[in-house]
């Protein structure tokens, strides 16, 4: 199983990212979390089959919700684990 954090760039709060992000990552199987940060960007963790984090992180490059303009998203701390962290993918409100 894949797990790594991320960090996406531009404009991406206001914009329904976090829950299009949520709905994508119910879609994919992939379990984790994403919040807004103070500085703008969204900030989370992924965590699933191989196949399906690398579809989630090229989401969250790519694609995102309706208004959004991605310019970077960092993937950082990708691994290999063993056992789920997670049982699901929520949106947290803790920024």
């Amino acid at each position: 199983m894949l797990k790594c954090e991320f960090e996406v760039f531009g404009k991406v709060q206001g914009v329904s990212f976090r829950k299009y992000t949520f709905l994508k990552a119910n879609e994919l199987n992939v379990f984790g979390w994403c919040k807004n940060t103070s500085s703008g960007t969204v900030i989370g963790e992924l965590e699933g089959d191989e196949d399906s984090v690398i579809k989630m992180i090229d989401f969250l490059e790519r694609e995102g919700s309706p208004g959004s303009t991605i310019e970077k998203c960092v993937v950082s701390n990708r691994r290999t684990v063993e056992e789920h962290a997670f049982n699901s993918f929520r949106i947290r409100c803790d920024a």
